[in-house]
């Protein structure tokens, strides 16, 4: 498969990692960043970015970090463990989707308009490569898509009192993660749409940016329940 995917990378398109690690992580109960807690003896931020280094889908990466973190994370993290494909750090913003839009303006220009972003949460450190396969295969073919598992759990949707209203059919439910993965052009549209027009109440991921803006359909791509988002204490240490 890696021989394949190799021979049809092709130049006029480049596929473009976006690693988000410029959150908080408040609910860690640590003064440390959670894309800085050791992980197996390297911070976490890490193990995602080996993969990506190591996948032939991913041509370049750019890493969005928090606010004055950037030369800690070149000298720390990109330059201690030699990474290759990271071309640019950038400071994120205040929330998500600025972080997500200044990486996506970083590109403009810089990539070729049939390039393709595959946008990441840096605190997702089990990213695997066979699902950067799998989604670099779909949206060559069918455009935008994410990775996403199958609830397991029955939901339940509930009132502003805590009383439940319904429950939906848990067929039809799935859990969103990432990569989530765009044409270049698509999403950068979409964003800057949504920013011009002040539509960012309640935006989680970037699938919702595209959804809200009418930019395109977005394909389900089976992901792994391993791919969990790192968000306290027991995720590291259970």
């Amino acid at each position: 498969m890696k021989e394949k995917i190799e021979e049809t990378l092709h130049t006029e398109a480049l596929h473009v990692a976006i690693v988000l690690a410029a959150g908080k992580g408040s609910r860690m109960n640590s003064d440390i960043p959670k894309q800085y807690l050791l992980l197996k003896g390297k911070p976490l931020v890490c193990h995602c970015l080996d993969t990506l280094e190591a996948s032939p889908c991913i041509d370049q990466v750019v890493l969005v970090v928090g606010r004055g973190e950037v030369d800690y994370v070149r000298s720390q993290i990109i330059e201690a463990y030699s990474y290759q494909k990271v071309s640019a750090v950038l400071e994120g913003g205040a929330e998500r989707y600025h972080s997500v839009s200044h990486a996506l303006e970083y590109l403009d220009g810089r990539i070729p308009e049939a390039s393709y972003v595959y946008i990441h949460d840096g605190a997702r450190p089990y990213l695997e490569e066979a699902l950067l396969e799998r989604l670099y295969r779909t949206v060559r073919k069918e455009g935008a898509c994410i990775a996403a598992v199958p609830v397991k759990d029955t939901i339940k949707q509930v009132d502003k009192n805590g009383r439940i209203k319904k429950t939906p059919e848990r067929s039809s439910l799935w859990m969103a993660q990432t990569p989530q993965v765009f044409p270049y052009v698509l999403i950068w549209e979409a964003y800057r749409r949504m920013l011009a027009e002040g539509k960012t109440e309640g935006i989680t991921d970037d699938a919702q940016v595209v959804e809200r803006m009418g930019a395109s359909s977005v394909k389900i791509v089976e992901g792994s329940y391993r791919n969990q988002k790192i968000t306290t204490p027991e995720d590291i240490d259970p």
